[in-house]
């Protein structure tokens, strides 16, 4: 006989329909707007008007198949939470959300040409669909868009740490340290002897960067004083390795078809990974020789990366990988728990977890 559901049981799926009904709704809703502004309507996002120009095509056709290509909107969904959290509108915030999604995007574009990367989501690159210019051209109005809606969001009445000057301050701060994380990973790509702690610092950078201004933006629009915004920014860096850490991961052991890339491609192309870089740690002897020929040379034999990850499987690599992860994410939950106790703070804690257990 099937045993029916405790109270517990049915509090827990209660707490968990709500927790992704939350997160669905701003999703919803950045996409909405950001397919608005690809099909070059005149928005309005909360506080801000936008409209993307239609002429010349050239320049702005790659802007709008970059705006539609979808996309998990982490990093707005973050930023709208940590406002709801300490009580901002969500239209006031809104435009601070569309900008770090927008500067992400920019981000992705001129990445993918520093990365030869020759899809995005399932789709060509913007510059394989067009050309490097374009792509160049296209990065550099998503960055622009973003700070002109940064600049249109609206602080609650009693908003302590925000002013629109310390905010692009911010902004600014978080694109010097992504840059510098970006240097770092192309540095790396040259360097035999790239250290675990090496590479943590780098996706601190690169990763960690916007996750940590995308919930400090919210907080401060939301009114948080500066000892809850060290809290969420304790809550980015632990979530930005986790995620990080995660995705090297997925590179590997991803079965979901929605992953989109090619099993171990990070391995073929001899990119530094965690595992990778742990792999080589951990092992000794012809293991490790075998391993080290990864970063010494022009990368992995596709027909090997099977072999690589039994391997890695046998060093104890992938466990302590999900190990970290699962730290990280444990540290970023815990320093929720200094954050309002109010149903977005749950939702938040829920979300870190997703992320954790995500397969794609």
């Amino acid at each position: 006989m099937t045993s029916m559901p405790s109270k517990a049981d049915k509090q827990v799926v209660s707490e968990a329909s709500g927790i992704d009904e939350e997160v669905q709704v701003l999703r919803e809703r950045v996409e909405s707007v950001l397919l608005a502004f690809a099909e070059g309507h005149l928005t309005r996002a909360g506080a801000a008007s936008v409209r993307i120009p239609a002429e010349p095509a050239a320049m702005y056709d790659p802007v709008r198949y970059v705006l539609a290509s979808g996309g998990k909107r982490l990093r707005p969904i973050l930023l709208l939470l940590a406002a709801r959290i300490f009580g901002a509108d969500d239209d006031d915030a809104l435009p601070a959300a569309l900008a770090v999604e927008v500067f992400h995007n920019f981000t992705l574009v001129h990445d993918d040409i520093m990365d030869c990367a020759n899809e995005r989501r399932g789709r060509p690159s913007v510059h394989v669909k067009w050309n490097e210019n374009a792509a160049i051209l296209c990065g550099d109005y998503l960055m622009g868009l973003s700070y002109a809606l940064l600049a249109q969001a609206k602080p609650c009445a009693d908003a302590p740490c925000w002013d629109p000057v310390g905010a692009i301050g911010h902004f600014q701060d978080m694109l010097g340290l992504l840059c510098e994380g970006q240097a770092l990973d192309q540095v790396f790509e040259r360097r035999t002897d790239v250290s675990v702690r090496e590479y943590l610092s780098m996706i601190d950078r690169k990763t960690g960067a916007l996750l940590r201004a995308s919930l400090e933006l919210g907080g401060m629009l939301g009114g948080a004083d500066e000892t809850h915004l060290k809290h969420l920014r304790t809550v980015g860096r632990h979530a930005g390795r986790a995620f990080q850490i995660r995705d090297d991961l997925l590179d590997l052991t991803a079965e979901d078809v929605r992953w989109g890339k090619a099993k171990g491609g990070d391995l073929i192309e001899g990119k530094r990974t965690y595992i990778l870089l742990r792999a080589i740690e951990r092992t000794h002897g012809s293991d490790r020789r075998w391993f080290e020929r990864i970063v010494q040379g022009t990368g992995l034999p596709t027909d090997q990366v099977d072999e690589a990850r039994e391997r890695m499987q046998r060093a104890g690599v992938i466990e302590e990988a999900q190990d970290v992860v699962r730290h990280h994410t444990g540290e970023a939950l815990r320093a929720t728990r200094h954050l309002p106790d109010v149903s977005s703070s749950e939702t938040l804690r829920g979300l870190l977890q997703r992320m954790q257990e995500r397969m794609h």
